[in-house]
Order: structure tokens, then C-alpha cells, then sequence
């Protein structure tokens, strides 16, 4: 099968397709690692309001996509970065998105964005107002018995004057968790809000904040997902959490590496590219789990070239490759995104995620993906 595909002046050249789609499996429920996909969004492209207006979503789709991913096995990380939390996705439109998630998928391992996204930055004054942002999103997704995953804060990253106001927003937050949290360090590659998080730019220091406040609420951190795209300082802290809580990889480059780990130990996932990566995740850890390293990194090894182009600079754009990939495998009818995102990243960049979500079996219907294109294609005057 062959499509014509401009290069980066729009010359155009054959591209015929050899990718074999991965087939569907299963991961088990005793995986020899706990794995969750954050999970995208899909908006509602008849909605009223401009792009930049209230969220709306095609809720059919975007619980779809759920299924797809408990289907397979893996955990969903519910009303995160990836599902554009911040960047189109407000608190409101979140929590539904969050109740319907526990309803629908009552038994499925689903982890939850908590934050102060409600809490203008500009207008916190104190890290009284942090905390009381945090529990009224914590409250409100505990109510319905679900679990937290503790997002970063733009407030606190305002307000926050020194490493001790991150200690005791932390500190009161934990101490009102009825269930242990996974904790998010996101770096400024994701968000240029967070620029020194934890109280330093200087990472040696903005990790002895996070570890103080691990060590000190120890009983209420299952684990930290940390985000900062540097496998070396990813395994610096792995190596420092105490026992019994988790390292989750949020390291869209590395994770192939991370989560086979090393003789001091390994990294759970917790990752955006593990959205359109699914099917490939499920098997290859699969693999792992019977004791097959090199069936693991046959499966996986190969989509971390497109993992690295959809997460690449600036990296808070990577919703747009995921959901581009969504709509090439008919996951959702369209490529509108919240925000307007589906603008934020050029032709090439779409036409090369194509070829490379190709090369390693993730057009599960490259027939329809081809017709797709082509249709994209059009738009751009191809």
C-alpha cells in the first residue's frame, strides 16, 4: 500500500507501508509491573463555543477510548496533562470526566489527576489558598472512592517562596488522603509554569525536598511519577525512595531502559506515550513478565523513535501527535482538539509520526489510516 507524502519544502514522494499491526493481547492482572496510560480527551467538534471556550467533549468517544484501555489490561491515568488538564481540560468538565470513568470501569485500575487548576495562579496569595485548592479537588474525587494522583501545582510553584511551603502544602494535602497517592513531579519541559518546582532550578536540591516529603508521609505515597525527560536523574531518585514506594517512569524517551531497570532495582510506568503506544505496552510487558528481556525490547524498543518526535521541543504539545494518532486508528471521527491543539504542531511533524507509527505495527487499520491521511492532506493543499 503506497501514499504520497510531502517532504518539509512539499515535494512529493511514494511511502508504502510495511508495518505489520501489533495484534491485540492482554496484560494480566498480577503484571510484573504496574502500568497506566494517561489517557487523551476527545472534543466535541460541533460544539458551540470557540476552541478556547469551556471544554466539551464527545463523551461517547472519549469513554470508548477507556474501554480500549482496560481492555488491554493496562491502568488509566485519568483527567491528566495528557487528557490536556490545564490546556483546554477545566476542573468541571475533569471531575465529570472522572465520575464517569468510575462508573463506567468500576474495577479497572484507574489513578486520577488531582490538582488546583480552579485556583488561578494570579490570584493565589498564599499557600493557605493551595492547600485549600488541593482538598477540594481531593475531597471531591475521594467521594467517590477513587484514587489521587497528585498533580503539581502552578499556584504553588507562585506562591512558594522556599523548599518548606512545598513541605507543608504537602504535609497537610497527604495527611487529608484516605488512600496512598501517586505523586507528580512535572517538569518545565511540560509546563513552563513549574519551572523550580520544589523550591530550587537546581535539581539535587528539588530532589531532597521531594524525598523529605516522601520520607515524611511515607504511609500515604504508593509512588512518584516524575517527568523530567533525563533517565540519569529519573534512576537518582529511584535509588533514594524508601521501600515500598514506586518509581513510575514519565520519561517519554527512556522508558524501554527504566522499566526493565537495573541490578538496584526498576521503574514502573506512568506515561502519556503510552496512550497511542497501548497495544505495544501490553505485549511487551507482557514478555517481561514470562521472563523474555529481549521479546520486551523487540516490542518496544522500536516506538521510542516516534515516541521521541511526538514528545518532542516544545514538549507540552505532545497532545497533538497522541491525538493525531487516535483519529488515524478511527478512535475518534475527527482531529479537533480542545484548545484548537490540533494546530500546534506542523505537516511534517504529522506526516513523519505517520510513517513511524507505521514502521512499528500502530496503524491497527492502515487502510483506514491511509485514507485519513490523505484527507488531512487535502486540507493542507496536497
Amino acid at each position: 500500500m503506497k501514499i504520497a507524502l510531502p517532504d518539509t519544502q512539499g515535494r512529493l514522494a511514494d511511502y508504502t507501508l510495511t508495518g505489520t499491526p501489533i495484534a491485540a493481547g492482554k496484560l494480566p492482572r498480577d503484571a510484573v509491573r504496574t502500568v497506566y496510560s494517561a489517557a487523551h480527551v476527545v472534543a466535541d467538534p460541533f460544539a458551540a463555543s470557540d476552541p478556547t471556550g469551556p471544554a466539551t467533549l464527545d463523551w461517547k468517544a472519549t469513554m470508548a477510548f477507556r474501554h480500549h484501555l482496560a481492555g488491554l489490561g493496562l491502568g488509566i491515568a485519568e483527567a491528566m496533562d495528557t487528557a490536556q488538564r490545564g490546556m483546554g481540560l477545566d476542573w468541571p468538565v475533569a471531575l465529570d470526566l472522572i465520575c464517569r470513568t468510575r462508573a463506567e470501569l468500576p474495577d479497572a485500575l484507574v489513578a486520577n489527576g488531582c490538582g488546583t487548576d480552579h485556583l488561578d495562579p494570579a490570584a493565589a496569595r498564599s499557600i493557605e489558598d493551595v492547600i485549600r485548592a488541593y482538598l477540594e479537588q481531593a475531597n471531591a474525587i475521594q467521594s467517590l472512592d477513587a484514587r489521587l494522583i497528585l498533580m503539581a501545582s502552578r499556584a504553588l510553584a507562585r506562591v512558594a517562596t522556599r523548599p518548606a511551603d512545598y513541605i507543608a502544602v504537602y504535609d497537610r494535602v497527604l495527611a487529608a488522603c484516605d488512600k496512598p497517592v501517586i505523586l507528580h513531579w512535572l517538569g518545565d519541559m511540560f509546563d513552563l509554569q513549574l519551572a523550580g518546582y520544589w523550591g530550587s532550578d537546581r535539581f539535587e536540591d528539588a530532589l531532597d525536598t521531594a524525598l523529605e516529603v516522601i520520607h515524611r508521609n511515607q504511609g500515604k505515597v504508593d509512588g512518584i511519577k516524575i517527568s523530567l525527560l533525563d533517565k540519569d536523574k529519573e534512576i537518582m531518585m529511584r535509588r533514594r525512595l524508601p521501600a515500598g514506594v514506586r518509581m513510575y517512569t514519565g520519561d517519554d524517551f527512556n522508558y524501554p531502559e527504566l522499566i526493565v531497570g537495573d541490578d538496584q532495582g526498576f521503574s514502573h510506568a506512568l506515561l502519556g506515550i503510552f496512550d497511542p503506544l497501548a497495544p505495544a505496552a501490553a505485549h511487551a510487558i507482557s514478555l517481561l513478565g514470562q521472563g523474555d528481556r529481549a521479546g520486551f525490547h523487540a516490542a518496544l524498543d522500536p516506538t521510542v523513535p516516534l515516541a521521541r518526535l511526538i514528545f518532542r521541543a516544545p514538549t507540552r504539545y505532545y497532545k497533538t501527535g497522541v491525538v493525531f494518532l487516535a483519529w488515524l486508528n478511527g478512535f475518534q471521527d475527527h482531529f479537533i482538539m480542545l484548545d484548537g491543539a490540533q494546530a500546534m504542531r506542523p505537516l511534517p511533524y504529522l506526516t513523519q509520526a505517520f510513517r513511524l507509527a507505521d514502521g512499528c505495527g500502530l496503524l491497527r487499520d492502515p487502510d483506514l489510516a491511509v485514507s485519513r491521511m490523505k484527507s488531512l492532506l487535502a486540507v493542507y493543499g496536497v
